[in-house]
């Protein structure tokens, strides 16, 4: 079984192609994967900073609901103090509807 040396090296080229082809291949696996570890940090750093938000808006919603509250006592307790006064007032003299 003679080989030639022109069939040799065809066949040395056509490995070698075959080995570049490869290495190629692994060579936009890596970096796709790099890509895709690199996203993935982005998108932690943006849930991590996302749950902070959410924190410190649910701490504020919880401020204005509690002040809401206190307001709305408020301004029952108000209501009825002016209800009380007006229930006791005597009707003003010669005011309207009045002879």
């Amino acid at each position: 079984m003679d080989v030639s040396l022109e069939e040799a090296i065809d066949k040395l080229d056509n490995a070698l192609g075959l080995l570049e082809a490869a290495v190629n291949r692994r060579i936009a696996v890596d970096h796709a994967r790099a890509d895709l570890e690199t996203e993935l940090q982005i998108m932690q750093d943006d849930r991590a900073r996302l749950a902070v938000e959410l924190d410190s808006a649910s701490n504020r919603l919880g401020s204005v609901e509690a002040a809401t509250m206190d307001v709305s006592r408020r301004v029952t307790r108000a209501i009825a103090t002016i209800e009380e006064v007006l229930a006791h007032q005597e009707p003003a003299a010669g005011g309207p509807g009045q002879p």
